[in-house]
C-alpha cells in the first residue's frame, strides 16, 4: 500500500496549558481514528534552517515546516480524506499531502 507523507505548515501554538490539553486530545483522537493507516504519528518540529547552495537561512523559509505524520491510504484521495479531519486545520494551518515513490 502507498505513503503518504502528511506536512504541517504553519498554525498556532496554544496560549494557555488548558488549551495546549485541549489540542492535543484533539489530535490524539484524530491519530486514533486513523487505525493501522498511521505508519508514523511524526512529531511536531522547531527551530528550523533552511540549507541551499546559497547558504543556510533561519527559520525554515517563506513557509516553515512545523511537523509531520505518515500513513499508509490505497491512493491520494484516500489520504487527502484522512488529512481533512486533522485538527492543524483548525489552527489556520495548512497540511501538504505527498506520496512516498516506492524505489
Amino acid at each position: 500500500m502507498p505513503t503518504f507523507v502528511l506536512a504541517f505548515h504553519g498554525g498556532k501554538y496554544p496560549e494557555t496549558p488548558e488549551e495546549g490539553a485541549s489540542i492535543m486530545a484533539r489530535w490524539e483522537a484524530w491519530m486514533g481514528s486513523l487505525g493501522d493507516a498511521l505508519v508514523n504519528p511524526g512529531n511536531p518540529l522547531a527551530h528550523a534552517k533552511t540549507l541551499s547552495s546559497d547558504g543556510v537561512t533561519d527559520g525554515g523559509g517563506s513557509n516553515p515546516l512545523t511537523g509531520f505524520s505518515i500513513v499508509a491510504a490505497d491512493d491520494m484521495e484516500a489520504a487527502l480524506a484522512m488529512a481533512r479531519g486533522c485538527p492543524h486545520l483548525e489552527f489556520d494551518g495548512t497540511i501538504e499531502v505527498a506520496e512516498a515513490m516506492r524505489m
